[in-house]
């Protein structure tokens, strides 16, 4: 089996992580470095997409900065979305076999719907829509989310990547445990109105711990992708 390295570097602001991605792929590009898998809390942070939309973004500055918010315009796909504490992000640097990016999209969702399976909550696909979701019979659980939105999916995990011309992989997914939800509330999140964001805590009452879920997303990811495991630390 190929081997995939891990790094937990815990809680580290956006752009440092951005620069370490465009490190190391190139390392990977050349040969020097195996497959990565970086896992990471951020900062409060919105992220534009390539297809981001300025309209949005519903704060204005002086709310971004008195909840100590960074905006980032960067090269993944998508539109906008939210990092903060308590949300787990996974960054894969891969060098993919082929150019079917959207094949490595659905295996991404599919390593996150198996890692939520483990941990006990029923999580799939929506067709036309990117992304892990939750179906509105579970969905109903969210006390905090509108009631419009109840009788339909909810997301709670974002895809959004970036496939270089070496076929080497950047960005990931986003997967919400117990982040602050009402930072959603500043954005309309991936430009989509009428479906919820939603958390394993809204669902679960109690979030599993965050090594845990890192356990089983990392156990999940490598045996979608075919790797064997090496962890480190930062």
């Amino acid at each position: 089996m190929n081997r995939l390295e891990i790094r937990d570097l815990g809680l580290i602001a956006y752009q440092p992580a951005r620069d370490l991605q465009n490190s190391l792929a190139a390392e990977i590009a050349r040969g020097e470095s195996p497959a990565t898998l970086l896992l990471i809390e951020h900062p409060h942070t919105y992220t534009f997409g390539r297809r981001g939309q300025a309209a949005n973004l519903l704060w204005d500055e002086a709310e971004l900065a008195r909840r100590g918010i960074s905006v980032h315009w960067v090269d993944r796909g998508g539109d906008v979305t939210y990092h903060g504490p308590g949300q787990l992000v996974g960054y894969p640097l891969l060098k993919l076999a082929d150019s079917d990016h959207v094949g490595y999209i659905r295996k991404l969702e599919q390593a996150i719907i198996l890692a939520l399976a483990r941990l006990g909550l029923a999580a799939g696909q929506v067709a036309g829509l990117s992304g892990v979701w939750v179906q509105p019979e579970i969905a109903q659980r969210c006390a905090r989310c509108l009631p419009e939105q109840r009788g339909k999916p909810a997301k709670i995990a974002a895809i959004g990547v970036k496939v270089d011309a070496s076929n080497i992989t950047r960005h990931g997914f986003a997967l919400n445990v117990d982040p602050q939800m009402d930072y959603f509330a500043g954005i309309i999140p991936c430009g989509i109105t009428e479906y919820a964001s939603i958390s394993m805590a809204d669902l679960l009452g109690e979030a599993p711990d965050m090594p845990l879920v890192k356990y089983e997303v990392t156990r999940a990811f490598a045996e979608i992708f075919g790797f064997e495991q090496g962890r480190t630390g930062i």
